[in-house]
């Protein structure tokens, strides 16, 4: 058994430990081997020694990660301790393949999970990548970075992003305005994500002259998509057919990445879901890639991690009982 004394400088206490212990509780878990005693500013760890060096190691990212963002919650510190720990590390504990662009109030934005990472290593093999998991494991939010990465390293002309218009479970009537006007609420996700990585006078003018389109998966009929970066959000809402439309839009030089959540499918009773095919056909080809992001990789509040295990559970429950009636 070894020991060690961490000091911890620069980071309030409570920033690290958490209010009652809670964030201390989260790096026990991670590390139960380790005997972990806290006294004021320094920490005695007890344990074997690869064990104490990869935590320690943990830790000092951890306020590193305080240091640069002013900020360590929870999901930051379960993060930090499921990172890999190989590489060159930066200041906030990722290595420099984690950074995909730098986007506003030099904000960077980076591959947070193994899976986001994943498709940031695909991306450079592959044409043609269909993401594909739950609600907020930053499937949409990785493929605009890497669009935007893209655009602003010349590999690409212009960056096409576009969503079937599909209701989400709600009927909203006629919406009054323009065609933009009515469409814009259902690619409003997109929006939000470019502002988060352009200056916004930037974004207005790419926009406004075309290098970058946000459109309807409709007005894709009819096109070729050249020198593009082209992302279908939302891609479970697609019927077969406008599935097959949209991948034949692939022009030379072109780069498709496909998202979607197949359990949150918004057509119509009984029609089938083109994301669903296409995961199903697709899988054997060269240059395709099909990533499949689960519950690990949420990186929205705590709480969305917990709520999905739920209803994964209710729903593998729920088939078990249809199957023991029959």
């Amino acid at each position: 058994m070894a020991e060690r004394e961490i000091f911890i400088k620069d980071i309030p206490l409570v920033e690290l430990y958490g209010i009652n212990d809670s964030k201390m509780g989260l790096i026990k878990e991670h590390f139960p081997n380790i005997k972990i005693v806290a006294r004021g500013d320094a920490l005695r760890i007890t344990g074997d020694e690869n064990d104490l060096e990869a935590l320690e190691r943990k830790i000092y990212w951890m306020m590193e990660h305080f240091r640069k963002y002013h900020a360590l919650n929870e999901i930051d510190i379960d993060r930090i301790l499921k990172s890999p720990g190989h590489g060159q590390q930066t200041e906030n504990g990722t290595t420099d393949e984690n950074i995909i662009v730098y986007g506003n109030n030099g904000v960077v934005v980076r591959a947070r999970t193994p899976n986001q990472l994943r498709m940031v290593q695909s991306s450079y093999k592959n044409d043609l990548m269909f993401a594909v998991g739950p609600a907020g494991t930053g499937k949409t939010y990785t493929a605009v970075a890497l669009a935007v990465r893209a655009m602003k390293n010349k590999e690409v002309r212009k960056i096409i992003l576009t969503r079937p218009a599909v209701e989400a479970g709600e009927n909203l009537g006629f919406l009054p305005g323009d065609l933009k006007e009515k469409l814009d609420p259902y690619l409003q996700p997109l929006y939000d994500a470019l502002f988060d990585m352009l200056p916004s006078d930037k974004l207005q003018s790419y926009l406004e002259n075309k290098i970058i389109e946000v459109a309807p998966l409709a007005f894709m009929r009819g096109r070729t998509l050249n020198n593009a970066f082209v992302i279908l959000d939302e891609a479970q809402n697609t019927t077969e057919g406008q599935m097959k439309m949209f991948l034949t839009r692939m022009g030379s030089s072109a780069k498709f990445i496909v998202t979607g959540d197949a359990t949150q499918t918004d057509l119509p009773f009984k029609q089938a879901s083109g994301l669903t095919q296409a995961v199903k056909i697709f899988g054997n080809v060269p240059g395709i890639d099909i990533i499949h992001l689960d519950v690990n990789d949420v990186v929205r509040h705590k709480l969305v991690r917990k709520i999905l295990s739920i209803y994964d559970a209710e729903t593998t429950a729920n088939a078990s009982a249809k199957v023991h009636s029959k």
